[in-house]
Order: structure tokens, then sequence, then C-alpha cells
């Protein structure tokens, strides 16, 4: 990206810990965990953001002047600020194709670490009065302040006033929220350089519900509510994008970024156990399971195992697309192929791989047997940020293959 303007001068320097982030929302302060450490070279610095248990890196920030650039270049952002003692004061930029540029205010403090209060702070009504640990039916969009439709389950885990948990969706799941019980309210936040998420709701223990409203990018909200449900659930993974009667093999002939064509009917698919990821570089589920599925290729594919990455990008246009991929290929160490497959409007993914119903969810994971045919599909994914869900995922997944490569 090269959208940023920064200041000129004596080159400051930036106090290296842990700093409290905040994003100036509609809905309100939206904190978040800043880690910034000097880097290998002069004037730059590592950075992490810091949500629950998650470290995520960002790109190596540097120093020009009085301020510090932090970019995200997979999701095309960027955090710069002016250093000001132990404070930093600026801005978080967004780039959408086709969009004007999107801005927050953001400040971050160093040596805080708390989210929305201190850990065990009383004072002033800050106890938490409530508990919502456990599994809650969740309804986004609700209009109505009851649960009537199921489209999302959240999971808590409360220590004292301190919250950490996420929604899981049959898309996907919100990654790793962070946040506090205050009272009677639950507050929640992300920030992971692409999603923005501010989650408050009030907590009704009579009627074991939470209401509230989720503030999310630089201007979405959306109400929701939620019931708690310990049998909770969410429909089956397996269901939701299925072959089109008659199909038994998936096609799709698309190319890489250096032009090369890969089509599943080539030589290197012949006779394998091959995963098809439905995938984009600009979703962060979609990174999680990039995460996982580039260094368990690298442990497997002796045995007889290829991927094949299909990503559908914001733009049709290779030369814009095409850097994106190969950033992602570098960041997550792919060495398998990673070709452009067309955009990420559902009903284009959908008119580009005709054999399926339809595209409902990035990712979407296809599971091919060493005859070619379609065996298994999994609508979405649940990242590690859902604990037991992402482990019991990774368990399904490893006996499926060595199911598949035993035939």
């Amino acid at each position: 990206m090269s959208f940023v303007t920064v200041g000129f001068g004596q080159v400051s320097s930036v106090k290296p810990g842990q700093y409290r982030a905040v994003l100036k929302t509609k809905g309100g302060d939206l904190p978040f965990g800043l880690s910034i450490q000097p880097g290998s070279a002069a004037n730059a610095y590592t950075v992490f953001a810091l949500n629950g248990n998650e470290r995520l890196p960002l790109d190596a920030a540097t120093v020009q002047g009085d301020s510090i650039r932090i970019p995200n270049a997979l999701f095309e952002s960027e955090l710069v600020a002016k250093i000001d003692g132990n404070t930093l004061r600026g801005t978080y930029r967004r780039k959408r194709v086709g969009q004007p540029l999107q801005t927050l205010p953001f400040e971050a403090e160093y040596g805080k670490t708390y989210r929305f209060v201190p850990e065990g702070e009383s004072g002033g009504g800050r106890s938490a009065s409530s508990n919502v640990t456990g599994k809650w039916a969740t309804d986004f969009g609700s209009e109505t302040g009851k649960v009537d439709t199921v489209n999302a389950v959240g999971i808590f885990d409360q220590k004292g006033n301190q919250l950490t948990g996420t929604f899981l969706t049959p898309t996907g799941d919100y990654r790793y929220l962070e946040g506090n019980v205050v009272g009677d309210s639950l507050f929640l936040s992300c920030f992971d350089g692409s999603h923005v998420y501010l989650f408050k709701a009030k907590h009704d223990p009579a009627t074991k519900t939470l209401k509230g409203g989720l503030w999310a990018g630089i201007s979405g909200y959306e109400s929701w509510v939620a019931r708690f449900d310990p049998k909770a659930d969410l429909p089956d993974p397996a269901k939701l994008t299925y072959l089109k009667p008659g199909s038994k093999t998936l096609k799709a002939t698309f190319p890489e970024p250096n032009g090369n064509v890969v089509s599943l009917t080539d030589p290197r698919f012949k006779g394998k156990v091959t995963i098809v990821q439905i995938m984009g570089s600009w979703c962060p589920n979609c990174m999680d399971e990039t995460n996982f599925m580039s260094p368990w290729f690298k442990k497997n594919k002796s045995r007889g195992v290829e991927i094949l990455g299909l990503s559908f990008e914001r733009s049709p246009d290779m030369a814009e697309s095409g850097p994106k991929i190969e950033r992602m290929k570098q960041r997550f160490k792919i060495d398998y192929p990673i070709v452009l497959a067309g955009t990420n409007d559902k009903m284009q993914a959908s008119k580009a791989l005709p054999d399926l119903n339809a595209v409902v969810a990035f990712p979407t994971t296809i599971f091919i047997d060493k005859k070619g045919q379609v065996r298994h599909i999994h609508t979405g994914f649940s990242g590690p940020g859902t604990g037991k869900y992402y482990d019991q995922y990774i368990e399904e997944f490893n006996r499926l293959i060595d199911k598949l490569l035993a035939e």
C-alpha cells in the first residue's frame, strides 16, 4: 500500500513493550493489545496484535520522523500514529477495491494491558455481577429481542470479570474475542487488521438471555440476542455445500499468479488424495485454515496427498489480485499451488464451480479420493479461537485423510 503520509523531522523512537490500543468506533472504544519490540533494522519494529490467546504478527513497522506506520498488507490495512512519549495517536486505515479510504481514530498507551477494565477492579460498579460462561444460542439481526432463529452459537469463558470466547456460525467463526463482564453487561472486542468487532450486551439472569449490539468495521451495526443453551448447535457443515445431482467430480482449471494454468486433471493430482481449499487472501477464517493446512501439507505430502487452493479475490484482475495471493503464500510458507478462481462474490464463485450447488462460505474444503471423486465437503472453518471445536475438526480431518489414503 502507498496511501500513507507521516511526519518528518528528527526520528523518534517507540518505547518497546505492550500497549493498550483503542479504535474510536460508532459503538464506543474498541480496545485490543499491541506488542511492539525493536526489529532487526534501524527504525524498524516487530508488532503483534493481541486478542485473547492470539499473538497475530503484523508486518514490520517503521518509524519515519515522529510517526510510526504498522502495516498489514495481507488485509490492505495499517495503523499510522504520531509518537508522543508513551502514547501513540493516529488513524487506522483500510483500503477496499472501488471504495474510498476507510478510517477510524486510533490511540495506544504504553504499559497498560487490560481490555475494557483492569482485572479485578471493583470500583464504580466494574466488578461482574453476572457470569456468562457456557454456550449461547444466538440470533444476529434480531429486532424483536427474542431468539427467533439460531444463526450462531456463542461460546464464552469467564474468570472474574475477564471474558474470552467467540461465536460459531455456519460459515466460520468470529476468531479470538476478548473483553470483560462489568456488572450485568458483556463487552468483547477483536482487531486483527481485517476484523474490527465490538460486542456489547446486557445479561438478564431471570430469562438467561443476552441482548445487545455488534459494531463491525468502520460503520457496520447489527443487533443480537442470545439464550443460554448448553445444547446449542449449528447445521451440519457437511450438508450445506454439495455436488449437484449427476456430478461425482469437481472441474477446476484456473491460472496461478505466474501465469501457469493448473487443473485438477493434471498428472500431479492423478491417483492422489486431493484437498481443494476455496479461500481468499482477504479472509481471516481462510488465514486460520491455511495456518493449519500449510505445515500439515509439508508433513504429509509424501503420503500421497495434494492441495489446490482456489482463491476468490475482490478483483478478477490478476495484476491486482496476483500480488495478494503471492503475499499470502509467503506469509504462510505455502508450497502448494494457489490459483485465481474468480471474485469473492458468492454468486460468481458458484458459477466458477458449476458442479457445486453453491459456494456458501469462505473457506470451504473439498476432499477428493484417489479416483478423482468428491467424497466430502466441509463448509466454513472453526479456527483455533474456538478451542475444542477446532481440535475436533482437526481430528476429523486427519481421520478422513487416513481413510482415503488407505483405500
